[in-house]
């Protein structure tokens, strides 16, 4: 905006005519208000009203050229500004037509184009059916025979939440899962299999699993809490009277799982894979009876039994006054769990293949390695029957755990179902066999190099004295006896 002119009246003779003016006020008030101007004061002040009166002219005009001026210049912004409100408009079209091309385009090529719905010549519940009506074809798919899927299958229904919608039935959600979890399978071999879209299949899948992980809570403890019958396992002849008191076996087992990069380092183990290490008690049927998840493969079994004891409380079995565990060489020989002694040739497979056990020493690690055996049949059961826990997806690590959990509430319902069973058979007829996972020779030879190592450090400083008392009077009982 141009700056506004000055006023030039007291510039040019304004302060005279105000001194004029005031000294006639003076002068009117002194004579009652007339004065009398001779002809020189009255030239003068017409005089300066004239030059007040042209200066005012120019002043009028003067303003009227600003305020002109003015005008022109908020017209030329006004200009300006309507010109940048066009472009910023024309912008914001372009800007929202770009989008709704993208969009237009993107629907069109994603849903404008879409097959037509799948009709396949046999539906994913119409194979479940189909396969649990021939006996060998229903073990190989789903882990179990018929029977055993049907008494599973109303369990979850009746008591734990498992339902059937509009899209996929209770009975195929469940056959689903056990045809992962015991191949394993894909979503995406799933998916072709089942005729079903990956969203329906993964909340299916998660459906399944939270319902049998609700069940290893119920089904994932001792039988008899107090342990008062003894097993008949353990009044065989070979081990009474001195096993007589065994309760069971602890060992800890590594499932390989995916973690992300910043865990590869904490669930590194001695095979150079990553893994979870299950801490898990079973008793002499084969069952479970407390399992620990979520470890990673670093850690020791000694780190993951301690704090075991103290945060699951009630909930882990303690043996009553009296009674023990069998535990290997990592675990050191405390009241109620019974080690055997290190150093000295430990397991029954070595002695089976070589030289008979000599001394009391080699005599009680043999009959010890014979009776924990029990759970590495287990593991051996679950790791075969459940094949996910040898190739485990990259599901998120607590998923893992959850699958991990399942697979061990589903070997338990099994088992308890007493009725016939491929891989507990192969186990009930031969109390020494081991069911051998998909391992390579290499590993397996390292990691019986490793066993033997632990075997081979001495005695543990962590040893009680009356359980090392405990376990020579069974060494001599067994030496003598032989």
């Amino acid at each position: 905006m141009p700056p506004r002119p000055a006023r030039s009246g007291a510039g040019r003779g304004g302060g005279v005519v105000k001194r004029g003016r005031s000294l006639t006020n003076a002068a009117s008030a002194q004579t009652g208000g007339h004065i009398d101007l001779d002809d020189d004061e009255e030239g003068f002040y017409c005089t300066n009203f004239n030059m007040l009166q042209n200066s005012d002219e120019e002043e009028d005009d003067s303003d009227e050229q600003w305020m002109a001026a003015t005008m022109d210049q908020w017209a030329e912004e006004d200009e300006e500004e309507e010109e940048q409100e066009a472009a910023a408009t024309e912008r914001r079209k372009n800007i929202i037509f770009g989008a709704a091309q993208i969009i237009g385009t993107y629907h069109l090529e994603n849903m404008g184009n879409k097959n037509m719905y799948r009709q396949p010549k046999e539906t994913g519940y119409e194979w479940v059916m189909r396969t649990l009506q021939h006996r060998t074809q229903c073990f190989n798919m789903f882990r179990m025979d018929r029977e055993v899927f049907d008494s599973l299958h109303n369990l979850l229904v009746e008591s734990y939440g498992l339902k059937s919608t509009r899209r996929m039935t209770s009975v195929e959600s469940l056959a689903m899962f056990l045809w992962k979890v015991g191949a394993p399978q894909s979503m995406r071999q799933a998916e072709n299999r089942f005729v079903r879209s990956m969203e329906t299949l993964h909340r299916k899948f998660d459906k399944v699993l939270e319902c049998l992980v609700k069940l290893a809570g119920d089904i994932i403890h001792p039988l008899d809490p107090q342990f008062r019958t003894p097993h008949p396992r353990v009044q065989n002849p070979m081990f009474a009277p001195f096993f007589d008191n065994c309760i069971g076996a602890i060992d800890g087992t590594h499932i390989e799982v995916v973690v992300p990069k910043t865990d590869l380092i904490t669930h590194m183990n001695r095979k150079s894979t990553t893994t979870q290490n299950v801490l898990a008690i079973c008793d002499f049927d084969l069952r479970f009876t407390f399992v620990v998840t979520g470890w990673p493969g670093s850690v020791h079994d000694m780190r993951v039994f301690k704090p075991a004891l103290d945060k699951f409380g009630s909930h882990f079995p303690h043996p009553p006054q009296g009674k023990f565990y069998v535990v290997d060489s990592g675990f050191s020989n405390q009241p109620g769990y019974l080690a055997p002694y290190k150093g000295t040739k430990y397991h029954f497979q070595e002695y089976n293949q070589g030289p008979p056990p000599r001394g009391k020493k080699q005599t009680f690690n043999h009959r010890h390695s014979q009776i924990r055996n029990a759970i590495e049949r287990c593991f051996g059961v679950l790791k075969n029957k459940w094949r996910i826990l040898l190739h485990m997806p990259s599901y998120p690590p607590p998923k893992q755990s959850k699958i991990i959990s399942s697979c061990m509430a589903l070997h338990n319902f099994i088992r308890e179902s007493k009725l016939e069973d491929r891989d507990f058979g192969e186990c009930d007829d031969d109390e020494e066999f081991i069911p051998m996972v998909d391992e390579p020779s290499r590993l397996r030879r390292r990691r019986q190099r490793r066993s033997r190592a632990t075997q081979s450090q001495g005695q543990n400083s962590r040893d009680d004295h009356n359980m090392n008392v405990f376990r020579d009077w069974i060494a001599e009982g067994l030496h003598s006896r032989q």
